[in-house]
């Protein structure tokens, strides 16, 4: 049974971890009653969509500031005249992986990531396309307490090399791409973060790595970081942690970086997919 609210209506789904949020127009500013709602279900779920929400540019930037000011992308080229906009486009007859193709935290490797993401559905295709979510505090507290304290002070070493390295996998692509991404040797450079974090929000902790960003763990012997990151790696995407969310034309959907990672799949050639995407600026992990 979900929560009770008095101005929107929430679906979750039967774990908890996602949801959809009903009975509001995101195009106009939110009361503040409505937008402490909105908050509230997307603290509790983590990963919530609003369907049927067809929003203008200016109004996906206007209803990401109410949620908290623009996060900062790196490596990829923003939209004219839309600096804090990316447009995933993929046309029909691309031949390039699909972007965001592993699981990954939006930008794990910066001092403060982003807390949350906002994508907006413009064009979805009719077949494949789903984005996966995995639920980071379910996948840590289904650990064992042994195991918790073992990681309890480990930090993890994230870096944005591997995708977007001078040497990264984009820099080695060889298939025309619409999107356009920025290789630089900034991407090599590495940052600490807690293995696990705990919510600003909710106290709940979680654990925090991804196979795309996190290289390795502070202070432990390759050998011994890999074995630790490696399990994580595959703990975290149990199919019972993780979420298949269906895309629908002006659906917005919003994800917690905090607490989840996620993959979006492919499955579409032929078809052209295209989706307006924002950051919320995030704080340090702790």
């Amino acid at each position: 049974m979900g929560t009770v609210y008095s101005t929107i209506r929430v679906e979750p789904e039967s774990t908890g971890f996602g949801a959809a949020i009903r009975g509001l127009d995101i195009s106009r500013p939110l009361p503040p009653g409505t937008l402490a709602e909105v908050k509230d279900a997307f603290a509790r779920h983590s990963v919530v969509n609003f369907p049927d929400q067809p929003l203008t540019l200016e109004e996906l930037e206007a209803f990401t500031l109410q949620i908290g000011p623009f996060g900062v992308d790196p490596y990829i080229k923003p939209m004219e005249g839309h600096p804090n906009v990316l447009e995933l486009r993929r046309e029909p007859d691309e031949k390039a992986t699909n972007f965001g193709a592993g699981w990954h935290s939006d930008w794990s490797f910066q001092p403060e990531p982003p807390a949350a993401t906002l994508l907006h559905g413009k064009v979805i295709p009719p077949v494949g396309g789903d984005t996966l979510y995995a639920d980071c505090s379910r996948a840590y507290e289904a650990l064992s307490d042994g195991f918790k304290a073992m990681l309890a002070s480990l930090r993890a070493v994230h870096s944005a090399g591997r995708p977007y390295g001078e040497n990264g996998v984009f820099a080695r692509e060889t298939e025309k791409r619409t999107m356009q991404i920025i290789s630089s040797p900034e991407a090599d450079k590495t940052h600490v973060h807690p293995l696990v974090r705990t919510h600003p929000v909710t106290g709940r902790k979680a654990l925090f790595v991804s196979p795309t960003y996190t290289l390795a763990i502070e202070g432990l012997a390759p050998a011994e970081s890999d074995a630790i990151l490696g399990f994580l790696f595959k703990h975290i995407v149990r199919p019972e942690f993780v979420y298949r969310h269906r895309w629908r034309p002006d659906m917005l959907n919003m994800w917690d970086n905090r607490c989840t990672v996620h993959l979006a799949e492919g499955g579409y050639d032929g078809h052209l997919r295209l989706m307006h995407r924002t950051t919320v600026a995030g704080d340090t992990p702790y």
